[in-house]
């Protein structure tokens, strides 16, 4: 599969350590990392370096899936991932997650919308049946683009990262979801 997807407004490709000050930035932002893993803002450069290098292992085996820097123009905004979700307790599961990341700055523009639809397309095309959205349960930003997606909301669940999340599932008989 083609390491770069391309969107109306959106460039989505592979991350690098040239990436690594956006990242950072991302990252040390309060606003954006109390969303993410342990919640708590990148302090060190050094933590961005480690996220990036561990970009590969995170998006296993499958050739669609990755960590994708999302540009509008030449401009990184954000990032957004298709990859298997750690299962909680460390159990086996063929779970599939769309995310997404986007600096403050690029907030309210529609662009987590377009990525992950690019990222549905790209995981409905690879031949995955479901796709699922975890969300912090006080995360409203992201369960409404999981809404705008057409996805359904599963309530609060403790499948993936050893903690209670909202969970959403788009099934790939569903479709692309609506653009509400």
């Amino acid at each position: 599969m083609d390491a770069t997807i391309r969107t109306e407004r959106l460039v989505l490709r592979r991350m690098g350590l040239d990436d690594t000050d956006f990242l950072f930035d991302l990252f040390s932002r309060p606003e954006v990392a109390r969303w993410s893993g342990a919640g708590k803002p990148m302090t060190e450069r050094a933590q961005a370096v480690e996220r990036i290098e561990a970009q590969p292992g995170r998006a296993g085996d499958h050739p669609a899936c990755g960590v994708f820097g999302v540009e509008v123009g030449e401009e990184l905004v954000g990032m957004a991932l298709l990859v298997p979700p750690p299962s909680s307790g460390g159990g086996a599961r063929d779970d599939v997650e769309i995310g997404w990341h986007f600096h403050p700055d690029a907030w309210g523009h529609g662009y987590a919308t377009e990525a992950a639809r690019a990222l549905v397309d790209r995981g409905f095309s690879a031949g995955f049946e479901e796709l699922y959205a975890v969300t912090d349960p006080d995360n409203e930003r992201s369960q409404a683009v999981c809404r705008r997606l057409g996805m359904t909301d599963l309530g609060l669940r403790d499948d993936w990262y050893d903690t209670t999340t909202r969970a959403f599932v788009l099934a790939a008989a569903s479709g692309r979801g609506s653009d509400q």
